[in-house]
């Protein structure tokens, strides 16, 4: 498991989570998630332990 300050790619992160890319791709889209950082590129980089609290209050918010 990567550590907290490892920024992951979106494909990293949808390993970490345990969802497919396409989710990762869609939770972006929607809104319910923001990256870290995003790339001059327009790679998006991650940090698996925010996103997660992300989830969690999107999860409270609509339970």
């Amino acid at each position: 498991m990567p550590g907290r300050s490892e920024l992951l790619t979106t494909s990293e992160l949808a390993d970490a989570l345990g969802v497919s890319l396409r989710s990762v791709q869609r939770y972006l889209a929607d809104g319910k998630i923001t990256p870290e950082h995003t790339t001059p590129g327009g790679h998006h980089r991650w940090d698996v332990d925010n996103v997660r609290e992300q989830l969690r209050k999107l999860r409270n918010r609509d339970g």
